[in-house]
C-alpha cells in the first residue's frame, strides 16, 4: 500500500508501507525474562504476537484516527511496528504471556523447568 506524505519542505512524495523497529528492553528474574517494547498508538486489538521455529514475532498496528482538514506539519510517524527475536530453547514458549499498557507491550517469557535453578537437599 502506498501513502502520500508531505515532508517538511512541502514537497509530496510516495512511500510504501513500512515498519518501525520499536525500542526494546529485556530483564531477567529467577524464573523468567521480561521483554518490554514501546509501541505508542497501538491498542490490544492491533497486536499480533506469535512464536514459530524458535522465533518470537511482535507486530503492532497503529490505530490512526481520521484527521479532518489538511495536515500542515507532522513529526510522528504513521508506520506500524515490527520486531523479531530468536528464542532460546530454555524459554517455555507455551507459557509466554503479554499485556499492553499505555503503549508499552510487556511479554513474560518463563524459563523452562529444566533450566530453572533448584536447591539440592543434602541428606
Amino acid at each position: 500500500m502506498e501513502t502520500l506524505t508531505r515532508e517538511n519542505n512541502g514537497r509530496r512524495t510516495r512511500q510504501s508501507e513500512g515498519f518501525i523497529t520499536p525500542p526494546a528492553s529485556v530483564s531477567e528474574i529467577a524464573d523468567a525474562y521480561t521483554l518490554e517494547l514501546e509501541m505508542p498508538g497501538v491498542s490490544k486489538d492491533g497486536l499480533d504476537i506469535s512464536v514459530e521455529n524458535n522465533e518470537l514475532s511482535i507486530i503492532g498496528r497503529r490505530s490512526n484516527p481520521q484527521i479532518e482538514g489538511t495536515i500542515v506539519h507532522r513529526e510522528s510517524r504513521q508506520q506500524n511496528y515490527r520486531r523479531t527475536f530468536e528464542i532460546d530453547p530454555s524459554i517455555d514458549t507455551g507459557k509466554i504471556s503479554a499485556r499492553i499498557n499505555q503503549g508499552v507491550v510487556t511479554l513474560t517469557l518463563p524459563k523452562a523447568e529444566e533450566v530453572k535453578p533448584r536447591k539440592i537437599t543434602v541428606s
